[in-house]
Formats: structure tokens, C-alpha cells, sequence
């Protein structure tokens, strides 16, 4: 690894090497040359002068990029697309003059892009799909487990631990039903010409529309796409971007949440992220344990949902049928939004795979609050006991907020229970009291909502997906 230049983190550190490959150089003048044969394919089906054994050097040729040619050639015409042309066409003499016919440079450059967006989005939905799955175990495992459930990070009503994944687990949902549609929607730009009206095809097809209209599902069928787009200018709609690189913002913004509810709870000592055996969580203070995994899912997160601007202001200022301000932005944007999602995925996994429950600390927690939650059972309990509801209702408003003030003004412990048993005008006593405090008592629907859940919704997605399921994340740091 060279030292003295820049080198983008999210290769070095984050994102796996199976995106990495997608985004590199050999993936996509590979692809530039499986386009360039379909396209010789096509024309030739079709009735152009173009023989087999120019397909055949073609093909020959096909995946033993002369670089270094095409290196060479970029410095003199300033141009990578008649650079490629050019070191192709000296790998293939015979075939030379027919590479590239009738196309424009967005033939080989756009197509290419829609090819390997779809590709990225493959290994996007595979370890979304594992991320899915793990928090679904994880939900089914803690569906019971009673937990304070946090409004506005204040201990309110109980729920279950479980119930709580189904909440992270929900957005994730969201984001892969997000993604099949926008991967469904993918088309390829087929060759549309210069300015999208295939006059170059007009010309060398001598008129014959019929015979043209064949050509772009002809080359989309040779490349694994079902269909082109209609219309296009030069290029494809960079709208098309846009799409895509918003269902990466969505799965960070679950991310997100998810890693910083993760973090909040691993304040509380209630939940813990996975700690490997030798890790380091301070250089100054070596008791702490840092959820550097949320963190690091947090920080990557923020990036991609603001690069997500990008294609949306990329689309919104092409110029009629082509402007180049696009290319640098592309180039950059898209690979770097999908080599972060990849590295934000494999951090999901790991997290959720190895992610801890205290559930004697939660209970302590628990319990500390409870008195105060339950004080409607409680005071219905008192008027099945022969009380008044509007005189029991007063007293245990004020000694709430005796209790409540012991608490945060004295820093005892939470004496509610002791309170309301000392009262002589309440008719219960506090063995009786303290039988109410079952935590499972409080919870509501949460267990029933949690199996409904995964039984009626996430279940039958992972079993339609379970060929994808299984996807180990490997972190590097």
C-alpha cells in the first residue's frame, strides 16, 4: 500500500472487498467490453457487415485489458471511452473497425453504471436481508423480556426488549421493500446516440426503423435486463441516481437509530454491543467499553444520507439532453454511498449477531420506576379493596410526588410503595403492594405484537429471501 498519497477509508477500512470489486477498474471496462460485443452482436444479427471471427477476437479479448495502452492513449485525446476503443482495437485488428459502431460514449459509460448500481444493490439486499434475519432471532429471543420504554428519553409505560427490536427492525423492512422496487425499476439505456434519437442508427440501417427498434432490447436481453428506457437524452435520467442513492440514505437512517438507541442503552448498562477480548475502549481510561461499533455505524450513516444530495442536485441541473458536470460528481458519489453502505451492513451484523442483554440491570431499572407506572393498578386495587377512587386518586398523587422528590432531590431510592402502606386512609398493605409489581403486568400487547409481527410479516420475507440469508461480516478495525 503506497503511503505517501491519499487512500480512501472506505476501502481501507470499511467497505468489504466484494463491493470494492464492483466499483474497481476491471469491473467496469470488463463490462465496457461485454457491451461493446454485445452491441457487435446485435448489428450483426441485424444484418451489418460484421463477422463471427471479429466476435470471436472480440471476445478473445475480452477480460485481458492492455491498461496500459489505454493509459497511454488517454494523454494524447483526453478521452477514456476512444482511449479503451483504441487499446481494444489493438488487441482486436480485425475487429477493429467495428468497435463502438454507431454509439456514443454513454453507451458503454452509462449502461455500465446502471450494471454495476444493480450489481451493488445485490450484495446491499443480501446482507440487509442477514441484518433483517439477525434482529428477527433477536426479537424472537427477548420478546418477553420486560424493559422501560423511554418518551423523550423519560422512563415511560414498559415494554419488552424484544418489542423494541421489532421497532428497528420495521425501518430495515421499510428500506428492502424500498429496494426491490427501485431494483425492479432498473433498465439499461440501450444506445440511444448523441442526443438520444439513434440517428446514427438511421444512417446505418439505411432508414429501416423496424429493424432499429429491435436493436436496444436485443442488447438489454444480451446484458440481463428485461428492457432499455423509452426516451433518454444522451444519457439515462439522472433521476435514476437519485433513486438509488436514496434507498442508501434510507438504510443509514435506520442504521442510524437503530446504533443510536444501541448507544443510549449501553449508557444505561442495560444492552452491550459485542467487545472483542484484547479491545481497547480509551487510551486514558482502561475500564471503558465504547460502543465504537454504533458509533463508527453512526458516522458512516450521516455520510451517506448527505451524499445522497448529490444525485438529487447532479439531476436537477443537467442541461437539456447532456451536460458533463455530472461525471466527477458520479464518479465520486455513487461509489463512495454504496462502499459506506456496505461497511454500515457489516457493522449492523456484527453488532446484532453479538449484542448482550443485562437483564438484571434492566430489572433493576425496572424497578425503580415501576412503583410510579403502576399506580393506576395500584389505586384500582385500592378501590376493590374498599376505597374511594377520588380520595385514593389524592393520595397517591401526593405521595407520587413525595416519592418522586426523595428521589431526585434526597437520592434515595424510590419509596412509593412504603408510602402509600404508611398511609392509614389506603387499604392495602405493603406485602399486597409489593405483589403488584410484576413487571410483566405492565408490558401491554408488546409479546403479542412481537410474534404477530415476525410471524404475519418479517417470516414470510426472510423465507422468500432465505437463499440470501447467511451473510458473515468481516471488520477489519
Amino acid at each position: 500500500m503506497a503511503t505517501d498519497i491519499y487512500s480512501s477509508p472506505l476501502s481501507e477500512r470499511y467497505a468489504s472487498k466484494e463491493m470494492q470489486y464492483v466499483f474497481s477498474q476491471d469491473m467496469k471496462f470488463r463490462t465496457w467490453r461485454k457491451l461493446w460485443i454485445a452491441l457487435a452482436e446485435t448489428e450483426k444479427e441485424l444484418g451489418l457487415d460484421i463477422t463471427q471471427e471479429q466476435i470471436d477476437e472480440l471476445k478473445a479479448h475480452q477480460d485481458d485489458i492492455n491498461y496500459d495502452v489505454a493509459k497511454e492513449q488517454e494523454k494524447k485525446v483526453r478521452h477514456d471511452v476512444m482511449s479503451h476503443v483504441h487499446a481494444y482495437g489493438v488487441q482486436c485488428p480485425k475487429a477493429k473497425g467495428i468497435i463502438h459502431l454507431g454509439a456514443t460514449s454513454c453507451y458503454v459509460g452509462d449502461n455500465t453504471d446502471i450494471i454495476v448500481m444493480n450489481e451493488a444493490l445485490k450484495i446491499v439486499k443480501r446482507k440487509l436481508v442477514s441484518v433483517i434475519d439477525e434482529l428477527a432471532k433477536f426479537a424472537e429471543k427477548y420478546k418477553a423480556q420486560p424493559t422501560l420504554a423511554f418518551t423523550h428519553f423519560q422512563p415511560a409505560q414498559p415494554t419488552t426488549v424484544g418489542k423494541r427490536a421489532t421497532l428497528w427492525l420495521n425501518e430495515f423492512m421499510m428500506d428492502l421493500e424500498d429496494l426491490e422496487y427501485v431494483q425492479k425499476s432498473l433498465k439499461l439505456l440501450g444506445s440511444k446516440g448523441t442526443t438520444g434519437t439513434q440517428a446514427s442508427f438511421l444512417e446505418l440501417f439505411k432508414g429501416d426503423e423496424e429493424t432499429i427498434d429491435k436493436i436496444d432490447p436485443m442488447i438489454a436481453k444480451k446484458m440481463g435486463f428485461d428492457e432499455c428506457y423509452p426516451v433518454s437524452g444522451q444519457t439515462y435520467s439522472r433521476k435514476v441516481d437519485t433513486r438509488v442513492c436514496n434507498i442508501l440514505a434510507g438504510i443509514a437512517a435506520s442504521a442510524h437509530k437503530m446504533s443510536n438507541d444501541i448507544r443510549l442503552l449501553q449508557h444505561l448498562k442495560e444492552v452491550e454491543e459485542p467487545f472483542e477480548k484484547s479491545q481497547i475502549g480509551s487510551s486514558a481510561m482502561a475500564y471503558k467499553r465504547n460502543p465504537m461499533r454504533s458509533e463508527r455505524i453512526a458516522s458512516l450513516s450521516r455520510y451517506i444520507m448527505i451524499d445522497a444530495l448529490n444525485p438529487a442536485i447532479t439531476s436537477a441541473t443537467q442541461w437539456f439532453e447532456r451536460t458533463l458536470d455530472d461525471s466527477a460528481n458520479k464518479r465520486i458519489s455513487i461509489a463512495e454511498a454504496f462502499l459506506a453502505c456496505d461497511g454500515v451492513l457489516d457493522l449492523c451484523l456484527n453488532v446484532v449477531d453479538g449484542l448482550v442483554v443485562y437483564d438484571k440491570v434492566i430489572i433493576k431499572h425496572m424497578m425503580a420506576e415501576l412503583p410510579f407506572m403502576a399506580t393506576e393498578n395500584i389505586m384500582m386495587d385500592g378501590v376493590k379493596a374498599g376505597g374511594d377512587r377520588q380520595e385514593l386518586h389524592e393520595i397517591i398523587r401526593t405521595l407520587s410526588m413525595e416519592a418522586g422528590a426523595n428521589v431526585k432531590k434526597e437520592g434515595k431510592e424510590n419509596n412509593l410503595l412504603e408510602l402509600i402502606a404508611a398511609s392509614d386512609k389506603f387499604p392495602m398493605d405493603l406485602p399486597e403492594l409489593q405483589a403488584s409489581m410484576q413487571p410483566e403486568k405492565y408490558v401491554g400487547r408488546a409479546v403479542r405484537q412481537t410474534e404477530k409481527y415476525l410471524e404475519n410479516v418479517v417470516n414470510p420475507v426472510l423465507m422468500a429471501n432465505k437463499d440470501l440469508l447467511g451473510a458473515k461480516a468481516e471488520i477489519n478495525v
